[in-house]
């Protein structure tokens, strides 16, 4: 390579990463930027009778930078982005590695998976309430004349924001990492000139006032600790989209620019309320001269919608997960994007999270309310990936019991007192999170079991497929009647005789010259190369059987695949090809099987599935539907 070529290659190389840092600045750390907003002033709350005493308030801002410097910096940032599923980060991707991996423990594994889930779609609905409400409350300080109207402008907000994820957000962005760029820069100007407000601030750098702080506020200092958590909120967004971004961009972003910029403005919110105390009630904003407030307002404002923006895709990301990796029904996933597979819109879990945002906005009224609902979901979520990731470095990585256990336990126990913390904010809003993932984890296990029994009940009565091809092909008077022509059977089951094609059989009397037994199969990867997409196996003169296999991340478009089928070695014409779908209704049966609750759960949940045949992208034109009733 000529010296001219090398620095070309290299300055496409610098423009390419610096267009990624751009991207994870406002995706993956536009939730954990928004959190200076509220976290020190809902940390201040306990001490409101009386203000804080310096001390209290170095102990504070240390507390949270050594918060953010443990657990960010430390078990997301250096350790948790190397722990990857071929690229792909978050619960469910780490799951789905470590079920691959080994069988032990799966239940345990799984619950640990689906609550990690629950928690963060619980998150997803909070995170935008609690942000927005946070921003505009801004405007009360710009004017009083304002007040009446935050609470209708977070709704129009809200309502704007889900109602256009139906067209995507291609479009707008592209500025959001611009947008949050200057967000940060903005954060960590403002900071960095109200440090000479009090030098003494800079003492919170030293983690003994953090301790100290700990060990002598007693109770008081355990109710704190939960507000203190809302500096890392967002943190679960940083292992989720490691596969959009990849490490090295998001570990860029975190020390050059977040990082810095987070607690910079920590410092400054601190020096400000050791010069005036009076500051206590507004820490953020009163950083800002009066004339600079309103533009702050609305770039706030701005951030928020973009926080709110990047967990809701986090939210359709980890539902598709979940429903490729059998933990929910084939709901409808539209994609927004030609060219980005990432950008989806799922309808349903879009319009649940609209309502419980609404939900969460009226109830609770202000940003003070809903802080204390918060934090529940986050602490959660990251004790369940904290105990997941010890058996990814058992499993995966080979480390010893004691080499585990040395790095991940304090952070366990850090965790968990986080954790504690939180829980004793269940009485004050704090039991919301804790009902939205209740409900979430008893759908996803109901699920999870209802198609295990379904699946059991319907090997009651499956015929092998070898002993079926081989009786089919022996001819007598009752033999079907031969037509021309390709016919596929999709089955979950590739060994056992799909029951649609034994309802043809039984109604129709027909046989088709070819037949395929086509099985989808989603891998315990993210994603599967073209070259490993088909599997093709020859029964007999008649029967084929395809297997088509397809990551957990990816768009399971059998339409699509079907050209690589021909390059594979079979061969069709699509005209005289028909695809058999079966259709099962199903009837609850009170004295067998699931509990009547779950039954009527797991019924009400398949209503919401849509049919085979949109799911897997089938040609509209070729379909055949057979209906069968099935009692659960």
């Amino acid at each position: 390579m000529t010296a001219t070529a090398h620095d070309a290659s290299s300055q496409n190389g610098s423009r390419q990463l610096a267009a990624l840092v751009l991207g994870a600045i406002g995706v993956v750390y536009g939730d954990i930027g928004t959190s200076p907003l509220y976290a020190f002033r809902e940390a201040l709350r306990p001490f409101a009778h009386d203000g804080a005493t310096p001390p209290e308030v170095i102990g504070l801002i240390s507390l949270m930078i050594w918060t953010l410097t443990i657990i960010v910096t430390f078990k997301y940032v250096l350790f948790l982005l190397r722990a990857d599923n071929d690229g792909e980060g978050g619960t469910l991707s780490l799951l789905a590695l470590l079920m691959k991996k080994t069988k032990k423990h799966a239940t345990i594994f799984f619950f640990a998976g689906i609550i990690g889930a629950a928690l963060f779609i619980g998150d997803a609905m909070i995170t935008p309430a609690l942000s927005v409400l946070s921003a505009l409350e801004g405007l009360k300080l710009v004017t009083p004349v304002f007040t009446p109207y935050v609470l209708p402008i977070a709704v129009a907000i809200m309502l704007v924001i889900f109602l256009m994820q139906s067209v995507g957000t291609a479009a707008v962005s592209r500025l959001f990492g611009p947008i949050t760029l200057v967000w940060f820069v903005v954060m960590g100007i403002a900071g960095l000139l109200h440090i000479a407000d009090d030098l003494s601030i800079l003492a919170a750098l030293n983690p003994y006032y953090a301790l100290d702080f700990i060990t002598h506020a007693g109770f008081v200092g355990l109710v704190i600790l939960g507000a203190v958590f809302l500096t890392v909120t967002g943190a679960e967004a940083l292992y989720a989209d490691l596969g959009h971004f990849g490490r090295r961009p998001i570990q860029f972003a975190w020390f050059a620019v977040v990082f810095p910029s987070l607690a910079l403005n920590y410092l400054g919110q601190g020096a400000l309320v050791l010069k005036n105390p009076a500051a206590a009630s507004d820490p953020f904003f009163l950083l800002f001269p009066g004339w600079a407030l309103l533009p702050t307002v609305l770039l706030a404002t701005a951030a928020t919608i973009i926080a709110s923006q990047a967990v809701i895709t986090g939210a359709f990301s980890l539902a598709r997960q979940a429903i490729h990796l059998g933990f929910l029904p084939r709901l409808e996933i539209c994609f927004t994007s030609a060219s980005n597979t990432g950008q989806i819109y799922v309808p349903t879990v879009n319009m649940m999270l609209l309502i419980g945002v609404l939900a969460l906005i009226l109830s609770f009224g202000s940003s003070e309310s809903l802080a204390t609902a918060y934090g529940i979901s986050v602490t959660g979520a990251m004790v369940v990936t904290t105990v997941l990731s010890y058996q990814f470095l058992r499993a995966i990585w080979g480390w010893t019991v004691l080499s585990a256990l040395a790095v991940l336990l304090p952070l366990f126990v850090l965790e968990s007192v986080f954790l504690g913390a939180n829980l004793l904010k269940i009485h004050d809003g704090g039991y919301v999170p804790v009902l939205i993932a209740a409900a979430l984890i008893a759908m996803m296990w109901t699920w999870k079991k209802g198609t295990l029994l379904v699946r059991e009940k319907s090997a009651r009565n499956d015929i092998p497929l070898a002993q079926f091809i081989k009786s089919i092909e022996r001819k007598s008077d009752h033999s079907p009647v031969d037509v021309p022509g390709t016919a596929i059977f999709l089955t979950s089951v590739p060994d056992m005789t799909p029951n649609v094609l034994l309802h043809n059989i039984k109604h129709n009397r027909v046989l088709h010259d070819r037949n395929v037994i086509l099985n989808v199969r989603t891998a315990s990867r993210p994603y599967v190369p073209e070259s490993q997409r088909v599997t093709i196996e020859r029964l007999s003169p008649r029967f084929s059987k395809i297997q088509l296999n397809f990551g957990f991340m990816e768009d399971q478009n059998v339409s699509a695949a079907m050209p690589l089928c021909r390059q594979a070695g079979f061969n069709f014409e699509i005209m005289s090809t028909s695809f058999y779908v079966g259709r099962r209704k199903l009837v609850g049966d009170p004295n067998t099987g699931l509990p009547h609750w779950q039954d009527r759960l797991f019924i009400a949940m398949a209503g919401f599935a849509i049919d085979p045949s949109d799911y897997f992208q089938l040609p509209s034109n070729r379909v055949v539907e057979l209906g069968e009733q099935l009692v659960i």
